[in-house]
């Protein structure tokens, strides 16, 4: 039987998300405070979080946050705010899908079971993982070669997407052109380095939020290139 962990601070919308998970015929266990979500979900095997934006003493995001860094476990969001950037922040920390409230309990019991179903089938069946790279809201999906941002994906080039990677694999470490030219185009830094320049130019108008002001992808002046963890 999987086990359910509902981490809710409002009593009344915990119980009834456990009373419709309970007649599915799911374990549910209930914390209605954040510092006590976050110890059951790190020290409890658990299979699936349904867990709370707006919690007392350690909110959503960083108990997300938290349990990714070290966890698989599939975990559901839940809010009433509305803003599409709570939902892009909480799939960038990891979260696996995102609901707003006033939801069907139906829907979310429907919710759960497709996503234990998916990661029984990928991580516990055995079935080799594809090989992923994540940092802060970029996800690199490198068997795949995809990419997503912030939760939705985006298309690269070969060349675009091989430089991402790199960088992505190699986060705080400064390279200049010549070393990202012979690494990525394969050939002697002889050749017209001014590529690397546009294919930076072209992967920060995609995953930068402001391209004048990259978070991810830093100019070194004088030098090169570093992706910052």
């Amino acid at each position: 039987m999987s086990k359910i962990l509902i981490i809710e601070d409002e009593e009344a919308i915990a119980d009834l998300e456990k009373d419709y998970l309970e007649l599915s015929g799911f374990e549910v266990a209930i914390a209605n405070r954040g510092d006590t979500g976050l110890k059951i979900a790190m020290e409890e095997d658990v299979d699936l979080l349904i867990l709370d934006l707006m919690l007392p003493e350690v909110d959503g995001f960083e108990i997300c946050k938290q349990v990714r860094n070290c966890k698989n476990t599939p975990i559901i969001m839940v809010s009433a705010k509305r803003d599409d950037i709570d939902k892009i922040r909480g799939l960038g920390l990891g979260a696996d899908d995102y609901m707003t409230k006033p939801f069907s309990p139906s829907e979310l019991v429907a919710r759960v079971k497709a996503h234990l179903e998916r990661y029984n089938r990928l991580v516990r069946s055995g079935i080799p993982q594809n090989d992923v790279v994540e940092i802060r809201g970029i996800k690199i999906d490198k068997t795949a070669r995809r990419v997503w941002v912030n939760g939705e994906e985006t298309t690269f080039t070969t060349k675009e997407f091989d430089l991402l990677t790199f960088l992505a694999q190699n986060p705080n470490r400064v390279f200049t052109k010549e070393e990202l030219f012979r690494e990525i185009w394969d050939m002697e830094s002889i050749g017209d380095i001014a590529t690397v320049t546009v294919h930076i130019k072209k992967i920060r108008e995609k995953i930068e939020f402001s391209t004048a002001k990259p978070q991810y992808i830093e100019t070194i002046w004088g030098v090169g290139y570093r992706f910052k963890a």
